[in-house]
C-alpha cells in the first residue's frame, strides 16, 4: 500500500516506489478511496493499521541513526530485508530483492566506503557473502548477536 497518508492528508506523496518483480497495481482516486473507508469500516481500521506500522518503523529507524553505532545499523538493515525478502537456501538466507551496496547505504544512512568496508569484514567472519546486488546471510545468528550487543 503506497500513498495512503498522501490522500489522507490531501497532498502530494512525496517519494516514489518501484516494483522489484511483476507487479499487479490496484488504485483509487480520492474520492473513492474515502467511499470505500466510509462503506466498510474493516478496510479503514486496516489501513490504519498499516499507517501506524509504518510510523513505529520510522521511529525505530530514527533511534538506530541517532543512537547506534554505523556498522550496527547495516547489521539491523540487512536483518530487516532478510526478515521481509529472505530465502533459506542451502549458503544462507538469500536477501530475494536485488540489493546493491548503494541500497545498503541508502537504507542504513551510511557511505558507500562503510558498508563496502563492513561487508568485506563480515565476509571474512563468515556472516555473510555478496556478490552483484545479491546478499546471502550465512549466519543469521551472528548478525542479530552484533546489532543487539551495543
Amino acid at each position: 500500500m503506497t500513498a495512503a497518508v498522501a490522500v489522507l492528508k490531501d497532498m502530494t506523496y512525496p517519494v516514489t516506489a518501484e516494483a522489484v518483480e511483476q507487479t499487479e497495481v490496484t488504485c483509487w482516486d480520492k474520492p473513492t478511496f474515502m467511499q470505500l473507508m466510509s462503506d466498510h469500516a474493516q478496510l479503514a481500521i486496516n489501513i490504519l493499521k498499516v499507517v501506524l506500522e509504518r510510523l513505529d518503523e520510522i521511529q525505530q529507524r530514527y533511534l538506530e541513526l541517532c543512537s547506534e553505532a554505523v556498522d550496527q545499523r547495516i547489521a539491523r538493515t540487512l536483518l530487516r530485508l532478510m526478515r521481509q525478502a529472505g530465502a533459506r537456501t542451502q549458503d544462507g538466507i538469500l536477501i530475494e530483492i536485488p540489493l546493491s551496496r548503494q541500497s545498503i547505504v541508502d537504507y542504513s544512512g551510511t557511505t558507500l566506503y562503510t558498508v563496502s568496508r563492513t561487508l568485506t569484514a563480515w565476509e571474512k567472519n563468515g556472516w555473510v557473502r555478496s556478490g552483484r546486488e545479491r546478499v546471502i546471510v550465512t549466519d543469521p545468528h551472528a548478525l542479530v548477536v552484533f546489532s543487539e550487543d551495543r
